[in-house]
């Protein structure tokens, strides 16, 4: 008895976790958003976030979307805003320390 009610329970769990219909968005509206602006909202996403933390006007993500390649887009423009830090401190190539430092002085 105590497995099939946490067994119902996972269930409605995992149920509640899924994912619906987008019934804001009319399938055959012209504005919907599209890969593009999806791209331009990921890649604002930061900024827009902090935004939106004092204007309740202001949401992250376009309700009105055309669904897959809106998401699509967000994900890459999001992904480009987001990991930008750490790909350019990478690209400015080592740090010297007083461990490498001592290696060179060694060698002499």
């Amino acid at each position: 008895m105590t497995r099939a009610a946490g067994l119902l329970v996972l269930v409605l769990v995992l149920a509640a976790c899924a994912a619906g219909p987008n019934t804001a968005a009319v399938a055959d509206a012209p504005d919907l958003a599209g890969f593009w602006l999806g791209l331009w909202h990921g890649a604002i996403s930061p900024i827009t976030f902090v935004v939106s933390l004092f204007n309740s006007d202001v949401n992250i993500y376009e309700v009105h979307n055309n669904g897959g390649w809106y998401n699509f887009g967000f994900m890459l423009g999001a992904s480009a805003a987001l990991s930008g830090a750490g790909r350019s401190s990478a690209a400015a190539g080592p740090r010297s320390s007083r461990r490498s430092t001592r290696r060179r002085a060694s060698s002499d």
